[in-house]
């Protein structure tokens, strides 16, 4: 029998330790470079100890605490001990500036804030003067020394250990309403200042029971999670945290990003959560390790890469091969799809999400091709975040899949996709006005985004209200689809359509150096630098035969009709990314004002 009731994550996992008690929960890299893990015991010990710390310091049910931190257990730890004590978990994205930090710790009314590292303490400790609310910082990190106001967890465990009432976590935990706030996930704010988006103990529940509604079968069996998404993101923190605490499955935490590849080889999940762009910088980086294939290798790649093709139908349909093409097919396997598998680590993958944004269709039927699951699904963080997602047994590349269990979903005005469900916030902290406005009469929330409805009931996403371009001449375009058929080529790594207000689309294109470089190689263009190659007549000519190829299919008004070529990979670092690694619009237009300029001269 449950000990608790499953009406927050806090209950859920309780629960859960119950069930794997000393079972691997989570791995992680120590300092000495060797995987360690940890069990689902050992991470309640800390959960309740952090806990009755908090409550020791004078934390109430209802009280907001911050959280500054990249990916790694402690995370957990904080966040699981603040929401079972019926507290507020303020996420915070570990990238976010002193300025956007303290903005978020004021706004949010937040009474203590945990810390990853040195780093993350000094920033909150520079604009601590102007929070005079704030109580002591707990600093995941073990440093020498501390300054004044900060606590090693460590220490605050120590603490928590030695607290005399022990029950009173359990006391906590019992009465959590399942409408009362769990979180609030500042959204980062394209324009003025991010709003609080308040998700409750429902919202949480509720998703992680649509989502293993989607094929309970499916998600059954020991799976191992590879986490590298930011946990302060709603996808993260719900589709790679909460949903495998609630299915009882292993999650490794991953170095970082630049170490992905590195630790996908080492760990080989079995499930992956992603964003599109992950999917890109792989699919791009095997093309361009092939354009430098010998003939034969780079002929028996492209050999298996239409078989792929020809695979996807029983792939996504979950049907089975049968004749000549399964015999094909496992030929195509045991050369190329296999050895490709193992060599990205990938072998064991049982399925990969993808969201955060839209997945080209090339991107999704390569993996879908040689035999890797990828679901791509759709949500904000409004929504918990997800509201789609593909079935794994009728996968549809280009679609966002069905609504979830409970979900209705209605096109509104303008193609806009509004969605009700018990995934859907509580409203915006602190900001009526901006609730009311993002709700319709009838209840329903406008989630900004363009989509249609087909005769299966799944989704297509086709642009986003607010990247809109309008051009002077008064056409609407969804710059969304035209990136996404542009870095399809394997020449290009990034891309941004510009027009709103202009006569005419222009583009500012990241080629793919790896690609162009050996491209120039081969036809004897020498260069002594990015900037020397990419203004090259020849490149130029290159890039503008590649665009025409890829935008063969689109009207006269969608053509791109200049572009730029740029030196630098944008990323999240020089701020052209967010930390879900989408577009910064408004960043990349100020940054390169004077190239764009310079694609619209007076007339």
């Amino acid at each position: 029998m449950a000990k608790f009731e499953e009406t927050s994550m806090g209950a859920i996992f309780q629960n859960r330790v119950e069930q794997f008690g000393d079972k691997t929960l989570i791995l992680f890299k120590n300092k000495q470079g060797v995987w360690e893990e940890i069990s689902w015991n050992k991470i309640n010990e800390m959960v309740r100890d952090v806990g009755l710390y908090l409550i020791s310091r004078g934390v109430q049910p209802g009280d907001k605490v911050a959280l500054f931190s990249p990916n790694r257990y402690e995370w957990w730890v904080a966040d699981l001990a603040i929401l079972s004590i019926g507290a507020v978990n303020v996420p915070i994205y570990a990238t976010n500036s002193a300025e956007e930090s303290r903005y978020i710790i004021d706004n949010s009314d937040a009474k203590m804030c945990f810390v990853g590292t040195a780093e993350h303490m000094d920033k909150i400790l520079s604009v601590r003067p102007n929070l005079p609310n704030l109580g002591e910082l707990i600093i995941f990190d073990d440093l020498d020394k501390l300054p004044e106001g900060v606590v090693c967890i460590k220490d605050a465990m120590n603490a928590g250990k030695e607290y005399k009432n022990k029950d009173e976590f359990d006391q906590r935990l019992k009465p959590i309403n399942i409408e009362d706030v769990a979180t609030i996930i500042y959204t980062s704010g394209t324009t003025g200042n991010p709003k609080g988006v308040m998700l409750t103990h429902k919202n949480f529940v509720s998703n992680v029971n649509q989502l293993r509604a989607v094929d309970p079968e499916f998600l059954e069996g020991d799976h191992l999670f590879l986490s590298f998404l930011p946990l302060a993101h709603s996808l993260e923190r719900t589709v790679g945290y909460y949903t495998p605490i609630f299915l009882g499955h292993k999650v490794a935490f991953a170095e970082s990003t630049e170490k992905l590849l590195e630790n996908f080889q080492e760990i080989r999940p079995t499930f992956l959560v992603s964003v599109p762009r992950i999917y890109e910088k792989v699919h791009s980086g095997i093309t361009a390790k092939v354009s430098t294939a010998p003939p034969i290798k780079k002929a028996l790649f492209n050999w298996a890469m239409g078989v792929a093709k020809e695979n996807l139908p029983y792939f996504c349909e979950d049907k089975e091969r049968t004749g000549m093409f399964a015999i094909k097919y496992n030929l195509a396997n045991k050369l190329i799809f296999s050895k490709l598998k193992h060599a990205l680590g990938m072998d064991k993958l049982h399925a990969a999400i993808s969201g955060g944004g839209p997945l080209s269709v090339s991107d999704a039927e390569f993996f879908l091709g040689m035999g890797i699951k990828v679901c791509e699904g759709f949500g904000l963080t409004e929504t918990t975040p997800v509201t789609h997602g593909n079935k794994p047994k009728k996968i549809k590349p280009g679609t966002v899949g069905p609504a979830l269990k409970d979900t209705i979903v209605k096109i509104g005005e303008g193609g806009e996709v509004l969605i009700k469900g018990p995934q859907v916030m509580k409203g915006y902290y602190k900001n009526e006005a901006a609730t009311k406005e993002v709700f319709t009469e009838d209840g329903f929330f406008r989630t900004g985004d363009i989509g249609e409805i087909d005769s299966d009931g799944y989704l297509k996403i086709t642009g986003r209200i607010k990247d809109l371009i309008v051009t002077s001449g008064g056409k609407n375009i969804s710059p969304q689809n035209i990136e996404n058929s542009l870095v399809t080529s394997p020449l290009i790594e990034q891309v941004a359509v510009i027009g709103d207000n202009r006569k005419y689309l222009s583009a500012l294109i990241v080629p793919s150096f790896a690609a162009l470089e050996t491209w120039a190689k081969e036809n004897s263009i020498e260069f002594s630098s990015r900037e020397d190659l990419v203004a090259k007549p020849e490149v130029q000519k290159l890039y503008e035969k590649e665009i025409e190829e890829q935008m063969k299919d689109y009207a006269r008004v969608e053509q791109i009709r200049k572009f730029k070529l740029l030196t630098k990979e944008w990323s999240q670092d020089t701020d052209e990314l967010t930390p879900t690694l989408k577009l910064k619009r408004r960043v990349v237009n100020q940054k390169f004002a004077q190239e764009i300029e310079s694609m619209y001269p007076p007339e």
